[in-house]
């Protein structure tokens, strides 16, 4: 069995009901697990949203869900070794999705970039299923369910949308 699993994609994609379904069946089945997401620092989660708010540097929220990741990691390693599975709502591929939508033009192959920086620093997953879904769709289910975020955009969205389609083809 896999031990550490991630469900990645879109806002509104579903990640987070399918990640606490699988986790709670898990749990049923009798097996020791962990439910986690990321951001994981409720701090470090505080200062990402109000630089966003503020409209901030892209690279510096970058930095934070970098830094977020290193320390979650530390913890997910901690985790695995104590033989739990771990299961993972959002991790690596949502900042490799979403920041280089954010830094393209500013840093020239975003997704190299953030690797060269974190790969060797963090534990990577067994298994990540990325959720596909339509924009359109997503941004009616965030809709039903809070008020939509200043990146929650139909184009925003679809940008992120093809990114996680060239991650899952491994590109």
């Amino acid at each position: 069995m896999k031990k550490f699993v991630v469900f990645e994609g879109i806002d509104g994609s579903g990640k987070s009901t399918v990640s606490r379904r699988v986790y709670e069946e898990l749990e049923m089945r009798g097996y020791d697990a962990i439910l986690t997401h990321e951001p994981f620092n409720e701090e470090i989660k505080r200062l990402i949203e109000e630089i966003m708010e503020k409209g901030g540097d892209p690279f510096s929220v970058t930095l934070l869900f970098l830094v977020d990741r290193i320390e979650h990691s530390k913890r997910i390693k901690e985790w695995l070794y104590q033989g739990k599975i771990v299961v993972c709502d959002r991790y690596e591929d949502s900042t490799y999705a979403y920041q280089s939508v954010q830094l393209n033009g500013l840093i020239e192959d975003p997704v190299k970039y953030l690797k060269s920086i974190t790969s060797d620093r963090i534990v990577h997953p067994d298994r990540v299923y990325i959720l596909d879904i339509d924009p359109e769709i997503a941004l009616s289910r965030i809709g039903r369910d809070r008020r939509p975020r200043g990146f929650e955009e139909r184009e925003f969205l679809a940008k992120v949308r093809k990114n996680y389609i060239k991650l899952a083809k491994g590109e």
